[in-house]
């Protein structure tokens, strides 16, 4: 009988050791959700006012209301959060009374292989077990990204309307909720401790605009950006929609960029807005 057993456990050990990292973790991966985003060609799409012209927006059944989102990044000089990828970014949306604060922590998907990155994900401790952080992919042009993002939402006096936090209240807004796993990513208090020393990235003010495609909510938001020259504007537009299916934003990101082509609308790159923030400001 004690040998019986003592072979089980050997047998078990071995194949534990055998298997593929994913496989060996107790926990299942985080599911995912989709953001398909595809870039427009300002030059095009804007009028001299760079705001979505009434063919764009007449396309999509869009308003010519937009919401506004003011948005702000934190982080130190040498950008330490961003380098370790992660982002701590502030957002006041008009119409909301609060500010939103979001954590977001990034792994980058090789060769469009969506289940590894979980797997690296879940490796970290971000696993089906988590309640705090939502999975999302963010499917470019041909770049694929997997968020893991903690958001709250939190006030203070002094502020109206648009306004963003000064400088040293979104170091407090955001000490004061850090999310553990962000706080500890280096070692005990790392986040606080980057947060201290940061600074702003932004702000922008961007807009957005909302109208349906192919029975989809489809958004398109106006990014004004500093240019590398920092003299000037860049103005990033970009088309997104969201899915929970993952066949879905395969077939509806091919259409949707097949259907930008043929308005003669599209650009084709990656959208990499938060890159160009920490970049440039």
């Amino acid at each position: 009988m004690m040998k019986s057993t003592i072979r089980r456990a050997i047998s078990g050990l071995a194949l534990t050791l055998l298997l593929p990292l994913g496989q060996a973790i107790a926990a299942s991966n985080m599911v995912p959700d989709y953001e398909v985003k595809l870039l427009m060609n300002p030059n095009v799409v804007l009028d001299a006012d760079h705001k979505l012209k009434s063919t764009v927006l007449s396309t999509f059944n869009m308003p010519t209301s937009v919401t506004k989102m003011n948005v702000l990044f934190m982080d130190t000089n040498a950008k330490d959060i961003y380098g370790n990828t992660w982002i701590a970014r502030i957002r006041k949306t008009e119409g909301e009374s609060d500010f939103e604060l979001t954590y977001k922590k990034r792994y980058a998907i090789d060769n469009g292989n969506i289940t590894e990155a979980l797997y690296k994900a879940n490796a970290e401790g971000f696993d089906s077990t988590e309640k705090n952080y939502e999975a999302q992919v963010e499917w470019g042009y041909q770049k694929k990204t997997l968020s893991i993002s903690n958001s709250k939402t939190d006030s203070k006096s002094g502020y109206s309307g648009m306004d963003l936090p000064s400088a040293s209240d979104s170091r407090s807004l955001l000490k004061k909720n850090i999310p553990g796993k962000m706080d500890n990513w280096l070692y005990s208090g790392w986040g606080k401790s980057m947060l201290d020393s940061s600074r702003k990235y932004g702000p922008i003010l961007a807009k957005r605009s909302v109208g349906t495609w192919s029975g989809l909510k489809l958004y398109i938001e106006v990014w004004p950006i500093l240019n590398q020259a920092g003299t000037g504007t860049d103005y990033i537009v970009e088309a997104s929609f969201k899915t929970t299916s993952e066949a879905t934003a395969s077939a509806k990101h091919d259409e949707l960029q097949a259907y930008l082509i043929s308005r003669g609308w599209f650009v084709a790159e990656d959208s990499l807005k938060t890159q160009l923030i920490m970049d440039r400001y």
